[in-house]
């Protein structure tokens, strides 16, 4: 029977460590394994009788060796946690110490080889909290993509957070608000008081029996104020599949990072499987994806929102009834639109990290490199921290020409990184420090790697090869899930506290992508082409064409020959198969590199342009001032407009005049809020006082660590306080006069000549 591992645990029964493997069987069942299970580690067999006199235990001899090609064997304890306490006193006694750091469970699944989805052999009982209790099954891998099941929750509470009013429950199959009512409502379960809705919430909880729980901050709100009634009625907080309790992990800082420990299920923050998804949003608040990913609104906005929920409850129970309900459906909805639960499920069988733990890469590259480090007959280091010798080289960022440029074609490398470490067998397990050997690979920093297949260049190849087929069955969320793995590779490699981790190596990574972006340049230059900015992976070339079919033409030129050149440079050079890919992307009718603000050299990361695009034009903002949440909606709008004329070849002058002049009559009020985030406690803030932490002193409470603020005449206030007039001549200076003149100094004017000099008609003189 396949099943799909949600929740890996372990108990100790009678000073005897068993794995618990709680999860979703392909028949739609939930399940449970229980297999009896020894942690272990490794140290080399010549430290064995050293090791030995420090404490007895029982060992095997292996056929493993260490990175020196050094025998290694396996000392075996009873449960987990003599492993940290036997390891401290081996490595006081000098005793190295291999993969002694891999949590317990995750030994047992790398074991097992299960990533995820399992095969389960065996005979069954059926369990009180699941529907069936393998003991001691063969468990062993499969290849199958789940159907969880998820359920969405929301609860509502007095403004003050004190009594919770309702609850939202929201799945495939229930769809229900529990509210303290004496009413009949639809959609909703009555109860006559705040501890009947509680045991409610819990009772049609287990029925439904979820793998995933979901909700809006709902670590940190929901279930957090969920928790504290518990405790106060004294209520069991036992809504796992087990008889075990509940606990939440809350870090205390002022950015909470919790986690709620369900037994046998998961429990996932909406927001943060947006971000960890890379969907980015100006504000997560949730009328804000919501709005963008659905065009749907909350049925009560954030005005007086605590003062008509307590209005609702008290006068209107239906009308708090339909805005708990919508609010748990919002959330279901933008993670099913989104994609964003499937990408984690997928991200998850791709690695065998548990579903909560997949944004961490470290653990999700260990899990795989370990497993394939050991069929090659070796183990790995102990993870440990280490101190930079040095920093880690970046990407390559050439000088960029500002300007305005006619037709810009753009031709990047495919997943440069992955395809250097693929090209020239980059691996901690081909290193070697000393460059004396033969047949050895020389990266442009001194590094040096053996030509024998590395592991991480094999893994690339599979993941490639998957992600290709994949792409065939037109799963998006599958290739982008492969696609994430493999660009985290070289921030895990250039991540002090990663196993492996070695200066030397992620530089080799970086100066390999530099070497090729500079040639790249050159080789194009040499062809008559000017190159105007490059950018880690990127070269952005301007061309004397006059339309976009002579663009193309010369795109795809040069990314033939380039693709050409390097198959037999690379050949030639280091003797391997060459796997960067220069790949013709995309042009720009118009684009625009502006100056560094006060120079007269070019930015970097920092453009625009007018994209073509299937036969359209659009706008394309990278690192600009639109782009950015710490600038208001009014130089975004102003930016946005302007830069649109210009690229257009319109006139601009009347437009930058008329702007300013309805800025003053109050007319664009409604775009002059800074958004910016708190990075520390208030009181922290002791050497400079920024304007939107001196606007954040002034709530009695903060709501987000966002702080919405107008900058008026007696400095910022806070939005729901602002009460001053309004400072037009800051917003001029700080956010549109900056814009303007980024741009109207390549015409010979600027900001301050168009406004005041009136008579001035035309910008470009045609």
């Amino acid at each position: 029977m396949k099943g799909f591992v949600v929740y890996p645990t372990y108990r100790i029964i009678d000073n005897r460590a068993f794995v618990y493997l709680f999860g979703r069987l392909e028949n739609g069942e939930s399940f449970l394994t229980i297999n009896s299970f020894k942690p272990y580690f490794y140290i080399k067999e010549k430290d064995l009788d050293e090791a030995l006199k420090v404490e007895n235990f029982s060992y095997e001899k292996t056929n493993l060796k260490n990175f020196d090609n050094e025998k290694v064997v396996k000392i075996i304890l009873d449960i987990p946690k003599r492993v940290p306490d036997l390891r401290r006193k081996l490595e006081e006694n000098n005793v190295e110490c291999f993969e002694a750091d891999i949590r317990f469970v995750y030994r047992f699944l790398m074991d097992k080889d299960v990533k995820g989805s399992l095969d389960i052999k065996g005979d069954y009982k059926k369990g009180n909290f699941v529907n069936r209790i393998y003991e001691e099954p063969e468990i062993s891998s499969a290849d199958w993509i789940p159907k969880l099941k998820v359920l969405s929750i929301d609860i509502e509470t007095d403004r003050y957070a004190k009594d919770i009013y309702s609850v939202s429950m929201v799945s495939d199959e229930f769809s229900k608000v529990i509210i303290v009512s004496d009413k009949k409502l639809k959609n909703a379960i009555s109860v006559s008081s705040e501890k009947e809705l509680l045991e409610t919430f819990k009772k049609k909880l287990l029925e439904v029996d979820p793998d995933i729980i979901i909700g809006w901050s709902v670590i940190d709100f929901d279930i957090s104020k969920i928790h504290e009634k518990f405790k106060q009625y004294k209520i069991p907080f036992q809504l796992g599949r087990t008889d075990w309790d509940c606990f939440i992990k809350t870090q205390e800082s002022f950015f909470k990072d919790s986690t709620a420990d369900f037994p046998g299920r998961v429990v996932l923050d909406g927001i943060m499987l947006l971000k960890i998804s890379f969907v980015k949003l100006n504000d997560y608040k949730l009328d804000t994806a919501a709005e963008v990913i659905l065009g749907e609104s909350k049925l009560i906005g954030q005005d007086n929102k605590g003062e008509e929920i307590e209005s609702a409850f008290k006068n209107n129970p239906q009308k708090l009834v339909d805005y708990n309900l919508k609010d748990s459906q919002l959330v279901y909805n933008i993670l099913e639109k989104t994609g964003v639960l499937n990408l984690t499920i997928q991200r998850s069988l791709l690695t065998g990290i548990q579903l909560d733990r997949v944004k961490g890469s470290i653990s999700a590259f260990d899990s795989l490199y370990l497993r394939d480090l050991k069929k090659k007959g070796y183990v790995a280091p102990s993870a440990k921290f280490s101190d930079r010798e040095e920093r880690i080289k970046g990407g390559y960022v050439m000088s960029s020409k500002p300007g305005v440029y006619d037709y810009v074609i753009v031709c990047d490398f495919k997943s440069l990184y992955p395809s250097i470490i693929r090209t020239f067998n980059i691996d901690p397990f081909t290193h070697v420090k000393d460059c004396k050997g033969k047949n050895l690979i020389k990266a442009p920093n001194g590094a040096c790697f053996r030509k024998e297949q590395g592991i991480l260049s094999d893994m690339i190849n599979r993941l490639w090869k998957a992600r290709d087929e994949i792409k065939k069955k037109k799963d998006a969320t599958g290739s982008y899930a492969i696609k994430v793995l493999m660009n985290s590779m070289f921030g895990v490699m250039a991540n002090p506290i990663f196993r492996f981790h070695s200066n030397d190596i992620a530089n080799a990574i970086t100066h390999f992508g530099q070497h090729f972006i500079k040639l790249t340049a050159k080789m194009i230059e040499d062809q008559g082409y000017e190159v105007i900015y490059g950018d880690t992976d990127s070269i952005f070339i301007n061309l004397d064409v006059k339309n976009k079919a002579e663009a193309d033409e010369i795109g795809l030129m040069i990314q033939k020959e380039i693709n050409i050149f390097f198959k037999k440079h690379i050949k030639e050079v280091y003797g391997c198969e060459n796997f960067l890919e220069l790949e013709f992307e995309k042009v720009y009718k118009r684009f625009l590199m502006p100056k560094m603000r006060g120079s007269e050299e070019g930015s970097k990361k920092r453009y625009a342009g007018l994209l073509l695009k299937d036969g359209k034009e659009e706008m394309d903002f990278v690192g600009l001032e639109f782009v950015r949440r710490d600038w208001t909606e009014l130089a975004k709008k102003f930016q946005l407009e302007l830069l649109e004329k210009i690229f257009r070849k319109e006139e601009v002058s009347d437009y930058v005049r008329t702007f300013v002049e309805d800025l003053k009559k109050g007319k664009l009020d409604d775009l002059l809020v800074y958004k910016k985030a708190i990075r520390k406690n208030l009181d922290e803030y002791t050497k400079t006082t920024p304007p939107h932490v001196k606007a954040a002193r002034m709530l009695k409470k903060l709501k987000s660590n966002i702080i919405e603020y107008i900058i008026t005449i007696n400095g910022p206030e806070p939005l729901e306080l602002h009460k001053s007039r309004i400072d037009y001549d800051h917003y001029i200076e700080k956010q549109i006069k900056p814009l303007a003149d980024s741009v109207l100094s390549f015409y010979n004017t600027n900001f301050d000549d168009i406004v005041k000099n009136s008579s001035q008609k035309t910008l470009f003189g045609y």
